[in-house]
C-alpha cells in the first residue's frame, strides 16, 4: 500500500483552528445573549433593549453563518410575538429590532419581510399596532428583492387597511402591477383604490388598460362592469353636489331630482350607464335605480373596501 495515502485523512492544524474558532464564537454569542436577555426583561418581566441591535455586525461575527442566525432571530420573534398575544399585550417593544436584525441577517429571508409586517401592523392586542415600522421591514425587503412583486402587494394593503392612505396605496399596487411576474389583479387594485379616492380619470385608464391586456372573455366583462361603476359613481357624486347646492340655496329637501329639474339645475333626470334614470333616496342622497344594471357591489359609495378586483 502507499504509505502516501495515509497523510490523506488528516485535518490540518489550521483547519482545527478554524472550527475551534467558530466553536467558541458562536457559545460566546450565545452565552452573551442568554445573559442580555436575562437583563433586559426577555423572560417577560419587562421589555429590554437587546445588546446586539446590528444584524450586519452579528452577521461578521458569525463567521458566515449569518442564515443560520437569521432562522434563530425569526424563531425568536415569532415566540416573542406569540408570547405578547396570550398575554394580551398592548406594547411589543423588542419586535421590530427583533425582524430588523433577522433581515439583516438574512437580507432574502422573504417570510420574515410579510409575516413580520403582518405582527407590526395588527392593531393590539392582535399586533404591536406600528404600521409604520412595517412600511420600513417592506420597503427594505422590496431594496434587497427588487424582483418580489408581492412585497408591492404588501406595501398597498397596509397603506390601506391600516394607515387609509389611499392614494399611496393605488400607488403602491400600481407600481408592483408594473413588477415581472406580477398578477394583473394588482392594476385592477389600484384602479379600485383610485376610484374610491376620486380619481376617475386615472382609474377609467386603469382599467382600459386592464380591458387592453385582458386574456379572457370573463375578465372583459368584469372591467366593463367597473367601468359602468366607475361613470355611475362620477355621475352620483355630481348629483349629489347639486342637491346640496338647491338644499342650501332653496332652504328646502328635493322632493326628487325632478325638483332640480323644475328648479334649473338639471336640463333632465339623466341615466345611468344601463339606461336606468337615478333616483333620490330616502336619506337625501342619489344612487342608481331599483331596475339599475349597475353592480352596486362595485359603488364607492356603498363599499368600505376594495374587495376582489374582478
Amino acid at each position: 500500500m502507499n504509505q502516501g495515502s495515509k497523510t490523506t485523512c488528516r485535518i490540518r492544524p489550521d483547519g482545527w483552528l478554524w472550527w475551534l474558532l467558530l466553536a467558541a464564537g458562536l457559545l460566546a454569542l450565545w452565552r452573551t445573549q442568554r445573559t442580555i436577555d436575562s437583563n433586559s426583561g426577555w423572560r417577560e418581566a419587562h421589555d429590554g433593549t437587546l445588546y446586539f441591535t446590528s444584524g450586519k455586525t452579528l452577521r461578521a461575527l458569525s463567521l458566515g453563518h449569518g442564515g443560520l442566525l437569521a432562522d434563530i432571530y425569526w424563531t425568536r420573534a415569532v415566540q416573542y410575538f406569540g408570547r405578547k398575544q396570550i398575554a394580551y399585550a398592548k406594547h411589543y417593544n423588542l419586535l421590530a429590532p427583533l425582524l430588523r436584525i433577522t433581515t439583516e441577517l438574512d437580507p432574502h429571508l422573504l417570510i420574515a419581510y410579510r409575516f413580520g409586517a403582518i405582527f407590526l401592523a395588527e392593531k393590539p392586542p392582535e399586533g404591536a399596532g406600528e404600521p409604520e415600522q412595517a412600511l420600513q421591514l417592506v420597503r427594505r425587503g422590496i431594496v434587497a428583492n427588487p424582483g418580489y412583486w408581492r412585497f408591492w402587494q404588501d406595501l398597498g394593503f397596509i397603506y390601506y387597511w391600516d394607515l387609509k392612505n389611499y392614494k399611496m396605496a393605488a400607488r403602491a399596487f400600481k407600481t408592483g402591477s408594473e413588477q415581472p411576474g406580477a398578477m394583473v389583479w394588482m392594476k385592477a387594485m389600484a384602479a379600485t383604490i383610485t376610484a374610491q379616492g376620486g380619481e376617475f380619470r386615472t382609474s377609467r385608464l386603469l382599467w382600459s388598460e386592464i380591458y387592453r391586456q385582458a386574456e379572457t372573455d370573463a375578465i372583459r366583462r368584469s372591467v366593463l362592469a367597473h367601468l359602468a361603476a366607475l361613470r355611475a359613481d362620477e355621475d352620483i357624486r355630481e348629483l349629489n353636489a347639486l342637491v346640496a347646492r338647491f338644499r342650501k340655496q332653496c332652504g328646502r329637501e328635493p322632493r326628487s331630482l325632478g325638483s332640480l329639474v323644475q328648479a334649473g339645475y338639471l336640463k333632465a333626470i339623466p341615466v345611468d350607464p344601463s339606461g336606468v334614470p337615478y333616483v333620490l333616496g330616502r336619506d337625501g342622497t342619489v344612487t342608481v335605480g331599483a331596475e339599475s344594471k349597475i353592480d352596486r357591489n362595485l359603488l364607492s359609495e356603498s363599499s368600505s373596501s376594495p374587495g376582489s378586483p374582478f
